[in-house]
C-alpha cells in the first residue's frame, strides 16, 4: 500500500483538530442554547398557566359552575391544551378520548398533594410540557404546552452547527495544506536542486537567505555540491591529462607497429601473428585513449547551432558503408535543429557502431521531433541491464557472447554524456519484433 504523504498527513491532522474543536464548541453552544430556550419556555408556560389557573379558580368558585364555558374563556391559542380535574372527573374544551392519560401519574400524585409542578412529556410523538396547579378544594388545573416549534428550532440550530463544524474542518484542511506547502517549500527547493545536480547541472546552488531556519541545511548542500563539482573536475582533468600524455607514446608505438606490419612477410609465421596482435592492441589502445578524451569533454556545455539532422544522419550512415535510406523521418520533424553538430554526429555514430558490433546491424535510424533512435536486429538488452548499459566500461551480454573484445566500453557512456550536455538522456528499450531500440533525446532542439 502506498504510504500517505507528509502534506496529506498534516492536512488531515489540521482537519481533525478543527473538526474536534468545532464539534466541541458546537456541542457546548447547542446545549447552552437548548437549556436557555427550554428554561425560558418553561418560565413563560408556568406564568401563563398560573394566570389561567387564577381565572379557572374564580370561575368554578360559585355553585353549579359551567366548567366548559370557563375553560373556553381561556385564551390559550393553538399550542396550549387545558385540562381540569374536578370532583374526580376530567374536563377539557374538546371531547378527546383518554384525556387523563396525557398527565403522567407522578404529576397527578404530586398535584393531588397540593404541590404545583411541571414535567416534559411526549404527546402524539411530539414534545410537550405539562404544568399542574392545584386549585381550591381538590381541583387541579393542567396545561399542556406544545414544544414542537422549539424542537424544530433546535433541529435547525443543530443542522447549522453541524454545517459550521464541517466547514471549519474543511477550512482546517485547507489551512493545513497551505501551511505544509509553505513550510515544505524549502525542502522542495532542496529536492529540485538535488535533481538538477543528479541531471548533470553542477552549478545548482541554494540561497541560505531564502529560509533562515534552514540556512545550515542550505550551506551543507552547497558545500556538498561544490565538493562534487571539484571532484568531477579533478576526474575530468585526470582523464584528459592521462589520455593526452598517452597519445605521444601511442603514436610512436603505432608508427613502429606500422613498420613491422609492412615487413610481416619477411618474418616467420609466429612473429607475424605477434605483429598482428600488437597492431590490433595498439589500435584498440588508441581508440580507448580517444574515447577517454572525448568522455572528459562531455561535461562541457553544448555549442548549439542550426543543423540539418537528416543530412547529418545520412552522412554518418554512408561513412560506415551503410545505405542512406536507413534514415527515417517522422512527420512534423523540423528541417533544422539547434544542437551541437559534433556531439550529435558522434553520439549517432556510436549508436550505429554499437548496432553493427553487437546488434546484428542497424535496421533503422529514426529521426523524430526531439529525439533520434537506432533499431538493431540483435538479441536486445535485458531489462535488468538497461539501467547500467550507459555506464562507463560496461559491456552488454551480447559483446561477451560474441567474443568481440575490440570495444572500449565507453561508446554508450559518451552517448549519455552528449545527451546530458543537451539536457536530454539516452535510454534503451526493446524493439517490437525483437532487438533493441536506443534513443537519444534532445530537448530544446527547436529553439
Amino acid at each position: 500500500m502506498r504510504p500517505i504523504g507528509l502534506r496529506a498527513r498534516v492536512s488531515a491532522a489540521f482537519a481533525l483538530g478543527a473538526l474536534i474543536l468545532s464539534a466541541c464548541i458546537s456541542l457546548v453552544s447547542y446545549e447552552s442554547v437548548r437549556n436557555t430556550l427550554f428554561a425560558e419556555r418553561e418560565r413563560t408556560a408556568v406564568r401563563a398557566t398560573y394566570y389561567d389557573a387564577t381565572v379557572v379558580n374564580a370561575g368554578i368558585a360559585g355553585p353549579a359552575p359551567d366548567v366548559l364555558e370557563v375553560l373556553r374563556s381561556l385564551d390559550t391559542g393553538t399550542d396550549r391544551y387545558v385540562l381540569l380535574h374536578l370532583d374526580g372527573r376530567w374536563h377539557s374544551r374538546s371531547a378527546e378520548p383518554a384525556v387523563d392519560t396525557a398527565v403522567p401519574p407522578e404529576m397527578q400524585e404530586m398535584t393531588a398533594g397540593g404541590e404545583a409542578g411541571a414535567q416534559r412529556i411526549r404527546r402524539d410523538g411530539r414534545p410537550a410540557l405539562v404544568v399542574g396547579v392545584p386549585l381550591a378544594g381538590s381541583a387541579v388545573f393542567y396545561e399542556i404546552i406544545s414544544l414542537g416549534e422549539l424542537e424544530r428550532t433546535l433541529q435547525t440550530l443543530a443542522l447549522v452547527l453541524t454545517a459550521v463544524a464541517i466547514m471549519v474542518a474543511a477550512a482546517g484542511a485547507a489551512l493545513g495544506w497551505y501551511v505544509t506547502r509553505h513550510a515544505l517549500r524549502p525542502v522542495t527547493a532542496v529536492a529540485e536542486a538535488a535533481r538538477g545536480i543528479a541531471g548533470g547541472d553542477l552549478t545548482t546552488r541554494l540561497d541560505p537567505a531564502t529560509e533562515p531556519d534552514l540556512a545550515p541545511l542550505s550551506a551543507a548542500f552547497n558545500d556538498m555540491a561544490d565538493e562534487l563539482a571539484r571532484r568531477q573536475e579533478r576526474d575530468r582533468r585526470f582523464a584528459a591529462d592521462v589520455s593526452h600524455e598517452l597519445r605521444s607514446p601511442l603514436q610512436t608505438l603505432e608508427a613502429a607497429a606500422s613498420v613491422l606490419d609492412k615487413r610481416r612477410d619477411q618474418v616467420d609465421e609466429r612473429a607475424g601473428a605477434a605483429i598482428t596482435l600488437v597492431t590490433a592492441e595498439i589500435a584498440r589502445f588508441q581508440a580507448l585513449v580517444n574515447d577517454l578524451l572525448e568522455l572528459a569533454r562531455t561535461d562541457q556545455p553544448a555549442h548549439r547551432e542550426q543543423v540539418d539532422v537528416v543530412v547529418l544522419a545520412e552522412r554518418v550512415c554512408r561513412s560506415r558503408s551503410l545505405p542512406a535510406d536507413l534514415v527515417e523521418t517522422a512527420p512534423g520533424t523540423p528541417p533544422t535543429w539547434s544542437v551541437d553538430r559534433r556531439r550529435v554526429e558522434q553520439a549517432l555514430g556510436n549508436l550505429i557502431d554499437n548496432a553493427v558490433r553487437y546488434g546484428g546491424g542497424p535496421l533503422a535510424v529514426r529521426i523524430a521531433p526531439g529525439y533520434l533512435e537506432v533499431d538493431d536486429a540483435g538479441p536486445g538488452v535485458a531489462e535488468k541491464d538497461q539501467a547500467t548499459i550507459f555506464d562507463r566500461f560496461v559491456r552488454g551480454p551480447a559483446s561477451h557472447a560474441r567474443g568481440d573484445g575490440d570495444g572500449t566500453g565507453l561508446g554508450l557512456a559518451i552517448v549519455a554524456g552528449h545527451a546530458a550536455a543537451h539536457g536530454g538522456e539516452a535510454c534503451v528499450t526493446g524493439r517490437p519484433g525483437g532487438g533493441a531500440r536506443f534513443r537519444f533525446t534532445l530537448p530544446g532542439f527547436d529553439k
